[in-house]
C-alpha cells in the first residue's frame, strides 16, 4: 500500500481520532481513581458516624458486620459509578469521532432524543428503583440480615440489590419489594434493640416494693455472663407503666444488640415472674374469677 496516496486531510483525521482515543483513556482511568476515592471517603465518613457511640462500637467489635457492610456497599457503589462513567465517556467518544469523520450528528442525535425520551417515559419506574437503591445502599439505611418495616411488609432482609429488596416474613413468605414504591424504612436492627418487659401484679399488690423486687432481677440478669455480649446497658426498672380495673403494670427494659432483646425479654420475664411469686404477689384480677398468684 502505498501511504502517499493517502490525502493529509485522512492523516489529520486519523491522528484525531487517536488522540480522542487516548484521551478518553486517560479520562476513565482519572474518572475511575476518582470514583474508587470518592466511594471510599464517603463509606468511611459513613461508617465513622455510625459507630461513634458506645452500641455501635460493641456491635461492630462483636459481630464484625460492620466490615461486611461496608465493604458489601463500596463493591457496588463504585460498580455501579464506574460503569455510568463508562458509558458517558464511550458515547461522547463515539460523537466525537463521528464528528471528526464528518458524519452529521443532527439527524443522529434527533432520533436519540425521541428514543430517549420514549424510553424514559416507559423506564421512569425502573429508573426510580434504581436511584432509589442507589442511595439506600449509600446511606445503609438497612442491609442483608436487617429486620426492617417497609409500610406494607415487615421481615428479614435476605437481598438488597440496586433494583428490588428480598425480604422473609415471619411467617416465611418471601416478598420482593421495589426500591422505588418504598417510602419509608424502619430498621429494627440497626444500631441497638431495646427489651421490653412488662410484668402485670395486682392493683392491691405493693408496687413501690414490687419494683425494689424487679430491679434485683433486673440487676442480677445485667451481671449474667451469659448476657455479656448481648447487653448494651444493664437492665432498669422504669416503674409502673399502666394501671387498669384488674392490675398493674411494671415496665422492665433493656438496650440489647440489634436483634437480640427477644431472649434477654423472655428471661427477663421468667425470673420477675419467679422473684414475685416467692415474695407472694398475685397477679391481677379476672371479674368474676378469684385473684390468681403471679
Amino acid at each position: 500500500m502505498n501511504f502517499d496516496q493517502i490525502p493529509d486531510g485522512w492523516v489529520n483525521k486519523a491522528l484525531l481520532i487517536l488522540l480522542v482515543i487516548v484521551v478518553a483513556l486517560v479520562v476513565r482511568w482519572v474518572a475511575v481513581r476518582a470514583i474508587r476515592l470518592g466511594t471510599r471517603r464517603a463509606l468511611d465518613r459513613a461508617r465513622h458516624h455510625k459507630t461513634t457511640n458506645r452500641a455501635g462500637r460493641l456491635i461492630a467489635a462483636v459481630t464484625g458486620a460492620d466490615d461486611e457492610r461496608y465493604a458489601q456497599r463500596a463493591a457496588t457503589m463504585g460498580s455501579v459509578l464506574r460503569s455510568v462513567a463508562a458509558v458517558a465517556i464511550v458515547t461522547i467518544t463515539v460523537l466525537t469521532i463521528l464528528a471528526i469523520l464528518d458524519v452529521p450528528l443532527g439527524p443522529l442525535l434527533a432520533t436519540a432524543g425521541v428514543g430517549g425520551v420514549a424510553l424514559g417515559f416507559g423506564a421512569q419506574s425502573l429508573v426510580k428503583d434504581f436511584l432509589s437503591g442507589m442511595f439506600m445502599i449509600m446511606e445503609d439505611q438497612y442491609g442483608v440480615g436487617d429486620i426492617i418495616d417497609t409500610g406494607e411488609v415487615s421481615g428479614t432482609v435476605e437481598e438488597v440489590s440496586l433494583r428490588v429488596t428480598k425480604l422473609r416474613d415471619p411467617g416465611g413468605q418471601v416478598w420482593y419489594v421495589r426500591n422505588g414504591e418504598i417510602l419509608r424504612v424502619g430498621n429494627q436492627s440497626q444500631g441497638w434493640s431495646t427489651a421490653i418487659a412488662d410484668v402485670p401484679i395486682g392493683n392491691d399488690e405493693d408496687a413501690a416494693q414490687a419494683v425494689t423486687i424487679l430491679q434485683a432481677v433486673a440487676d442480677a440478669v445485667g451481671r449474667d455472663e451469659q448476657f455479656a455480649d448481648i447487653l448494651i446497658e444493664p437492665p432498669t426498672v422504669v416503674g409502673v407503666d399502666s394501671v387498669t380495673a384488674t392490675g398493674t403494670t411494671l415496665r422492665i427494659i433493656a438496650k440489647t444488640g440489634p436483634n437480640q432483646q427477644w431472649g434477654v425479654k423472655r428471661v427477663l420475664l421468667q425470673r420477675s415472674l419467679e422473684a414475685l411469686g416467692e415474695a407472694g404477689y398475685r397477679g391481677p384480677a379476672m371479674p368474676g374469677m378469684a385473684v390468681p398468684p403471679v
